[in-house]
């Protein structure tokens, strides 16, 4: 019982399994299930990747050869599943992140710690720290793997319909950006660390789903909210009679006015109101992210969040160190 308090490992006995071993055993349901959607979802991108684009492509190249007078045909249908399968596919990458944040907190450490599991293993030969060490090891293995494949598809699957297809997404779409790129996985890997932490802090099964979920939810948000500012922006500066600036993510826009003064763009409701607002301006400026910055965006982003799904991990030990430093000092003074 001293061990169950103190952490103090006991000898492995011989023979008995390793414990990596142990936690693909115990979480083979998990395993299975994260097998086949990397299964399913990889036929899915393979197929926006191939045929399903090369045929939304040839719907829109036959809609806009059609003329005024000319009774049009086009494949609708193939323009329509391209569409939404490529939005199941993103949704899905998207979602990861929480999905992993709520199993981690779950089953693989709240659920070990409600039921007493975790301290029998502490009494079996395994040091509480080891036992961590593994079960954020084993499972980050996999979902970095298994999140950078389908993210590099996916990345495929986008570029296949880029220029192709008129409403294939930007690249600074809030879903495509972080479902084809390196992003995608080091939030899958914070999702892996908050629910881990979440586990160890509250030692229940579903309010650490919950809140491993819902920290992973909140991390992309911020991120999201600092993504535009992570990386130089464009400005570029026109005359009120030209086009709009070039596209892209946009930062900022505003107004330049006589005296060369920038200023947001001003606000009115009556064709008075505009009249007057705008008899200074004499041109107009946007700053924003064109394409060419999708890559520095996405390293920038990866190692922003990577670096917050360290300190969570250095969280989730600091946590279990408390947790099982705290029986010590009382067994100590009991003594």
């Amino acid at each position: 019982m001293t061990a169950v308090l103190t952490g103090t490992p006991v000898p492995r006995a011989a023979g008995k399994p390793r414990l990596t071993r142990w936690v693909l055993r115990l979480h083979r349901p998990a395993l299975y299930a994260w097998a086949g959607l990397l299964v399913a979802l990889t036929a899915l991108l393979l197929g926006l990747r191939g045929p399903l684009a090369d045929a939304a492509a040839e719907g829109w190249r036959q809609y806009n050869s059609c003329t005024g007078t000319a009774r049009c045909s086009y494949d609708q249908d193939a323009i329509v599943r391209y569409k939404d399968y490529y939005n199941y596919a993103t949704v899905a990458l998207n979602a990861l992140p929480m999905l992993v944040a709520g199993w981690a907190g779950a089953a693989l450490v709240g659920r070990e710690l409600e039921s007493g599991t975790a301290l029998l293993a502490w009494t079996q030969g395994t040091s509480p720290a080891r036992w961590l060490a593994v079960r954020l090891a084993v499972p980050a293995i996999a979902v970095a793997a298994g999140a950078a494949l389908l993210s590099w598809l996916h990345h495929l699957a986008w570029s296949a319909g880029r220029g192709r297809i008129d409403t294939a997404k930007d690249w600074y779409d809030r879903f495509t950006f972080y479902a084809g790129g390196p992003t995608a996985v080091v939030l899958a890997l914070a999702g892996l660390a908050a629910g881990v932490l979440a586990g160890l802090v509250l030692r229940r099964t579903l309010p650490a789903l919950l809140v491993g979920m819902t920290v992973t939810a909140a991390l992309r948000g911020v991120t999201e909210i600092a993504l535009p500012h992570l990386w130089p922006a464009v400005t570029r500066v026109s005359t009120t009679d030209q086009v709009p600036l070039g596209a892209g993510l946009g930062v900022d826009e505003g107004v330049i006015t006589r005296s060369g003064a920038r200023t947001p763009v001003p606000a009115c409701h009556t064709e008075a109101q505009c009249r007057a607002a705008y008899a200074d301006i004499t041109g107009r400026w946007s700053t924003y992210h064109p394409y060419s910055h999708h890559w520095p965006l996405q390293l920038t982003t990866s190692a922003l969040v990577l670096a917050v799904a360290a300190l969570l991990a250095l969280g989730s030990f600091l946590a279990l160190r408390h947790s099982t430093g705290a029986p010590r000092t009382t067994e100590k003074a009991t003594a």
